[in-house]
């Protein structure tokens, strides 16, 4: 005989789930670098190439790594008494007088810069320097992008040039620099400082005045407010020594009279009630 067809199953049916939908807001604004021109880039780097030359800063470091040391295998009974009889003892390594020591060479020189993105963003937010210098070679691009606006705030001239870790890395003894920062108490790089900042394009962040371009029309407005300053200031005097003739001329034709005090007794017509007895109620 034929078996029967079953029945289908009555499972719970799995209901779909919601798509997650994530709002967000594309930025109308795109905040880039200026560019810079061939001869500048050519000028800021060999201008800091030769300078940093000429000073002789550099990173040094222990190249000397430790070696693996093979498992050796204990010695025999045998061997070991005729080492101790032989008296023969390891040489141990004696440190190299002539390798100088790591670190900067000259440590006062290294104070005066701020070399990497994040002690540049520190110097920055303490207004510590005078420019700052980016790598154009930094990927993603938005390590180095937060340095435009707050430079830009710190009124501080930056850029970025092309090729700058290549050519300064090497120089100064280290494997890359995204950000290069010069700070105001610098005294070897002054020079080098007043050279390039006229060769610094400005920025431009639409929520934020270049205040390097509007600085005319900034103290034009210094000049308009401190002239209005003076107008009002004049009028208010004007208005104090009006005053001060009206009140002087009342006070002239107003005659005062001594003052009598008296006795005063307080509260003369206040009856005194007698105090409340409270009634004993019987139970």
């Amino acid at each position: 005989m034929a078996a029967a067809p079953q029945a289908p199953g009555r499972g719970s049916v799995r209901k779909a789930r919601p798509l997650l939908v994530k709002t967000s807001l594309n930025n109308p604004y795109v905040i880039c670098w200026s560019a810079l021109e061939r001869e500048d880039t050519h000028f800021i780097l060999q201008t800091l190439e030769d300078k940093l030359k000429s000073i002789g800063l550099q990173k040094i470091e222990d190249k000397k790594k430790r070696k693996k040391t093979p498992l050796i295998k204990k010695p025999s009974r045998e061997k070991c008494n005729v080492d101790m009889d032989a008296g023969e003892e390891p040489e141990e390594e004696k440190p190299n007088a002539s390798q100088p020591a790591s670190g900067w060479t000259p440590a006062h020189v290294r104070k005066q810069l701020a070399i990497g993105v994040n002690e540049v963003t520190r110097a920055l937010e303490r207004n510590e320097l005078l420019l700052v210098l980016v790598c154009k070679s930094a990927k993603p691009a938005i390590i180095t992008s937060h340095l435009i606006q707050l430079s830009l705030s710190r009124t501080v001239p930056a850029c970025q040039v092309p090729r700058l870790s290549e050519r300064i890395a090497p120089v100064i003894g280290l494997k890359c620099v995204l950000a290069l920062g010069f700070k105001k108490s610098t005294t070897d790089f002054m020079d080098e400082v007043r050279a390039i900042v006229p060769r610094v394009p400005s920025l431009n962040v639409p929520w934020l005045l270049n205040r390097i371009e509007d600085s005319g029309d900034k103290l034009e407005t210094a000049s308009l407010e401190s002239q209005d300053k003076e107008v009002l200031e004049t009028s208010l005097e004007d208005l104090s020594k009006q005053k001060r003739r009206l009140v002087e001329s009342r006070l002239a034709s107003v005659a005062l009279q001594p003052l009598k005090i008296k006795k005063l007794i307080p509260n003369p017509n206040k009856i005194r009630k007698p105090p409340k007895i409270k009634k004993m109620t019987s139970k």
